[in-house]
């Protein structure tokens, strides 16, 4: 296989996506904001001991607190779709024949998105919703607290797209006793509900980024719905881990964001790819090719 490739795209997503071949990505994954209608922050802290600092602390010392950054992007749409959907349009023009979309949504949007992207691509290319499911966070007491995150996948083609079932991990049976010795011993397939933890405070894999989207649920992704030296597209690209996942997955991979922090998280995180970034006008670019 030939050197993987990883380009970066700083600026409005739109119009960087019109500026790209028909027919050119094999896996298309995005998880755009979710309207949430505030802003999405991520602070990262530092208290180190200070004898004029604000608070008191252990043995009595006094301590002060300060902001190390902050990252932060608005989630805020009074015309959701009608941000989304050209955005989604430009998608599908952009994969291949036997190319697949992942739209990552939540409650909020992902029944709007899904009547839009039927439209788009036709009911029949619908093929599945895949809820994550995870538990973490805030626990609310006037209702069932959400928990899970629905993905929306649809092939550009509904009879010929890539899903290599064999290449995903496998999981526990949830009754291991009921199945015998060797099958609990391999672990079963997923199924379309997907138990995975989120990116733990504390680990490694955390970067700081808002709303980031653990490495283990995006691998399955790209490794069941791509192949090897396939080209693959995040065009809400966020931290980077959709580029880490493509990768180490040995597949080739366009990241865009207009969110200049987003843009230093992907740039350090994925030096070892040593990325090429574009930030030119998307005009000038058109003009210069």
């Amino acid at each position: 296989m030939t050197e993987l490739e990883l380009e970066i795209y700083e600026g409005d997503n739109l119009a960087w996506l019109e500026a790209f071949a028909d027919e050119s990505f094999d896996l298309i994954y995005i998880d755009p904001p979710f309207n949430t209608g505030h802003s999405q922050v991520r602070r990262t802290l530092k208290t180190v001991r200070d004898q004029a600092g604000d608070r008191q602390g252990f043995g009595g010392h006094r301590y002060r607190t300060r902001e190390l950054n902050r990252l932060a992007y608005e989630d805020s749409f009074d015309d959701y779709l009608g941000f989304l959907g050209p955005r989604l349009e430009q998608a599908r023009r952009l994969l291949a024949p036997d190319g697949s979309l992942v739209v990552h949504l939540d409650y909020r949007e992902v029944h709007y998105a899904k009547v839009f992207l039927d439209g788009l691509f036709g009911r029949e290319a619908f093929i599945n919703e895949i809820i994550w499911a995870y538990d973490y966070g805030a626990r609310s007491t006037k209702r069932w607290s959400p928990k899970h995150d629905n993905l929306l996948w649809y092939a550009k083609d509904p009879r010929n797209y890539h899903y290599d079932q064999a290449a995903s991990d496998r999981i526990e049976y949830m009754a291991p006793k009921l199945v015998g010795a060797e099958k609990a011993a391999r672990g079963k397939i997923p199924t379309d509900t997907w138990w995975h933890t989120i990116v733990s405070p504390t680990s490694k894999e955390k970067t700081g980024y808002p709303t980031q989207k653990p490495l283990g649920l995006l691998r399955r992704l790209v490794e069941v719905h791509s192949a090897p030296g396939d080209r693959l597209l995040d065009f809400f690209a966020g931290s980077g881990s959709w580029g880490e996942a493509a990768l180490r997955a040995g597949r080739h991979c366009v990241l865009i964001d207009d969110n200049p922090a987003a843009i230093e998280v992907m740039r350090e995180r994925l030096a070892f790819a040593e990325p090429r970034l574009h930030t030119a006008p998307v005009t000038q670019r058109a003009r210069e090719r």
